[in-house]
């Protein structure tokens, strides 16, 4: 298919079978060709200005018009060319300082050189990515902030993860990516069913999805409460084939009745026409009960595939709930557009103690109320609300500075461990038998230590 990147647009078909990092120019028909390593001819760009306060930006230095940049595409002749022709009949090149003419050039070679380089997809590649051009769609969860919750979730291979996330997949890819295949991953989804756009961009293969497992989050309170049943979908397509069975051959026979009572009419009107036409409707005939008959089989089929798809969601389902009922998960993530606190109140009762969880969060004020929640109800230790800076810096030879423009924010993380909960509150029979176990050390009072 066309692959319309920024304003290039181009068929990768040429590009299997080569590795990644290979640098493809693009050619006519939007076929591509590795580019040949060819040493970049030496310019005349060494003579140069000592500042550009002389230089005015009117848009009369470019004596090249658009036309004549167009007629030279339509020669088929090569972007690094057109760059060429561009400084040749530049009248303010000579006069902008060394700086100036390389960014000059760098902004040329981007606007008319059609190269591209395809890179292997990673979880940097694709935050950065998701980042820049469609925030939105990730939760405005920055990359370094996505690296931050990797971190203090502790995904490690073989681990048991719960990761409840709304950023189209990229939290998910992100773990998958961690553990390497090795471990399980159980995700909650809201709605009808997961959404894992960005995780397929990853081009994970087919075993790391085995032991990924999808959870309904509209379920997790049955499940807490012992009250789960998945009685809706169909328990074994074995038995709905008995049942589609049954009910196709009492189709079967309505149709042969129907069949019979057509065809008595047919027979009288048969005596009264002749047999060119006679032999006509008896061809239309067939064909509509060939029609028919492929018809039903089409529906059959359909019908068989559609219950196959659901015993299959229904078994998936009842492996999900299997998992977590242990409530022996090794991590939980939590980065959604929706309130924290129910999520993750409800999410840490499948936890095992002494395990982290971090929620993300685009605002800080809900994650200030689940930080209170959190410390009224108890179980959970280092309890930690942070936010991560971010600022970008241009390195190059004797021009490194701060990026003129910067993110404002990452979003805010909550970050703790989990503990067992003490829910029964310790009596006084209970505070003195705490005491009596106590060591001698602990017991002894102040007189009694020697002077």
């Amino acid at each position: 298919r066309k692959i319309i990147f920024e304003k290039q647009w181009f068929y990768l078909d040429n590009a299997i079978g080569h590795i990644y990092g290979t640098t493809f120019e693009v050619t006519s028909g939007g076929n591509l060709q590795p580019k040949q390593e060819v040493e970049e001819t030496t310019t005349e760009t060494k003579e140069a200005g000592t500042d550009n306060r002389n230089i005015v930006d009117d848009g009369k230095s470019q004596k090249l018009t658009h036309d004549d940049i167009k007629a030279l595409k339509d020669k088929g002749i090569k972007g690094q060319e057109i760059v060429q022709q561009l400084i040749e009949n530049s009248t303010t090149f000579r006069d902008k300082t060394e700086f100036a003419q390389d960014k000059y050039i760098k902004k040329k070679k981007k606007k008319y050189e059609a190269v591209i380089t395809i890179v292997k997809p990673s979880t940097r590649i694709l935050s950065t990515m998701y980042y820049a051009r469609e925030p939105g769609k990730i939760n405005h969860l920055r990359y370094d902030t996505l690296a931050q919750m990797l971190t203090l979730g502790n995904v490690h291979a073989g681990n048991k993860m719960i990761v409840m996330e709304t950023c189209s997949g990229l939290v998910l890819g992100a773990v998958m990516e961690r553990m390497g295949g090795y471990g399980s991953i159980i995700q909650m989804y809201p709605g009808g069913g997961p959404v894992r756009a960005a995780t397929s961009c990853f081009g994970f293969p087919k075993p790391f999805f085995d032991n990924l497992h999808e959870f309904p989050l509209s379920k997790v309170q049955s499940l807490l409460s012992g009250t789960f049943t998945t009685e809706t979908l169909p328990a074994d397509p074995e038995e709905n084939a008995l049942v589609e069975e049954e009910s196709n051959g009492l189709t079967e026979e309505k149709q042969t009745s129907l069949q019979e009572t057509e065809e008595e009419p047919t027979t009288e009107a048969a005596l009264e026409i002749n047999p060119t036409e006679e032999q006509d409707a008896m061809d239309i005939n067939a064909e509509d009960v060939e029609f028919k008959e492929n018809k039903e089989k089409e529906n059959k089929e359909n019908v068989r595939e559609k219950q196959i798809k659901q015993w299959e969601r229904r078994k998936k389902l009842l492996e999900a709930a299997a998992l977590l009922r242990e409530k022996n998960a090794d991590g939980l993530i939590v980065a959604s557009k929706f309130h924290p606190t129910p999520l993750l109140l409800s999410l840490l009762e499948f936890v095992a103690p002494s395990r982290p969880f971090v929620v993300y969060c685009q605002y800080k004020e809900p994650l200030l109320e689940c930080y209170t929640k959190l410390r009224e109800r108890g179980g959970v230790i280092n309890l930690k609300l942070s936010e991560t800076w971010l600022r970008n810096y241009q390195v190059l030879p004797d021009r490194s500075h701060p990026k003129l423009t910067m993110s404002g924010g990452g979003g805010y993380l909550l970050s703790g461990i989990t503990v067992v909960l003490d829910k029964g509150k310790p009596d006084s029979s209970n505070s003195e038998a705490l005491k009596m176990e106590e060591p001698s050390s602990k017991r002894c009072k102040l007189q009694d230590l020697p002077c």
